[in-house]
């Protein structure tokens, strides 16, 4: 069951994060590989390197899929 507000919350992580998802704005993507990627890499920081607030470790720490918070470098790196 996913709630309307858990929803709405993430699209406001997004937007606020996320120049490209601002309302009203002129800051998009031209080709849609562009956005994909910046996506992609929101998620990654926000999965893996921001600790939240409820749960006090990253969402992938809290489902097991990580054992620390990662840096910036250690995406930096995956892209390398």
């Amino acid at each position: 069951h996913v709630s309307t507000s858990y929803v709405e919350r993430q699209n406001l992580t997004m937007r606020m994060s996320m120049r490209r998802f601002t309302r009203l704005t002129n800051a998009f993507s031209k080709k849609l590989e562009s956005l994909e990627h910046a996506v992609s890499l929101h998620y990654m920081h926000y999965n893996f390197c921001r600790i939240h607030q409820t749960l006090r470790v990253t969402p992938a720490m809290e489902a097991g899929v990580s054992d620390h918070v990662w840096s910036i470098e250690e995406i930096i790196d995956l892209l390398c």
